[in-house]
């Protein structure tokens, strides 16, 4: 796929959707950190659904510590492998007081050094909180950039790479709202909805599908 598709593609999804954003719900960079921490195999909607109730009754680091991982627990068993999140949570928020005065540090290997936080969930935050223009690649947006072709890479930090390099730097602040969006309502891992899609005539989808004998892309 060559620069112009590309700059073509982003200037669509900045045309239908000008300010995206995530679809966690919180009101501070600490309940965002905690609701990222919490979306890891999980959906938008379930960790929405725990939050609600959670982030009423404790939302800072020391309320967590309060709360134990009991009552943690019990508060987000809806969400998938939430006994290894609630461990992750608590001890995430002891080095939040004890390394960064309580709150969420603004640099990747200060956030990557938490427990339970990877490059993905940093790369949200210093977005999304400190508005860099880092690109954060999920699911939704690793399987986007292979099937469209934006960006083919192997693995997510593959990805990662390339789509900074190859998508036009204004367009940097937003591409994972964008990308992460489009999966999740259109380009869907099972069915992509090729007909409803804005960007079907720049995609690479259909052309590599003839190009390998009508076989299903493994994105």
């Amino acid at each position: 796929m060559n620069l112009s598709k590309r700059h073509e593609i982003f200037t669509r999804f900045k045309k239908a959707n000008p300010h995206p954003s995530t679809e966690l719900e919180y009101r501070t960079p600490f309940e965002l950190l905690i609701a990222v921490m919490l979306s890891a195999q999980a959906t938008d909607k379930s960790v929405n659904l725990a939050t609600r109730k959670l982030f009423v009754k404790v939302n800072t680091p020391e309320n967590f510590l309060v709360m134990g991982e009991i009552k943690l627990c019990d508060a987000i068993k809806n969400i998938g492998l939430y006994r290894t999140k609630a461990r992750n949570i608590l001890a995430t928020c002891k080095l939040l007081i004890l390394c960064h005065g309580s709150q969420v540090p603004r640099t990747k290997d200060h956030l990557e050094s938490l427990p339970g936080v990877g490059r993905k969930t940093a790369n949200v935050i210093l977005n999304t909180v400190f508005n860099l223009p880092v690109i954060a690649v999920d699911t939704h947006v690793f399987r986007v950039a292979n099937r469209t072709g934006i960006a083919v890479g192997k693995n997510v930090l593959e990805v990662e790479i390339k789509l900074i390099k190859f998508i036009p730097k204004e367009f940097h602040q937003n591409a994972h709202h964008w990308l992460i969006l489009h999966g999740r309502y259109v380009c869907k891992a099972r069915k992509p909805e090729c007909a409803l899609c804005s960007i079907n005539d720049l995609c690479d989808y259909k052309r590599n599908i003839l190009k390998n004998n009508n076989s299903i892309t493994p994105f």
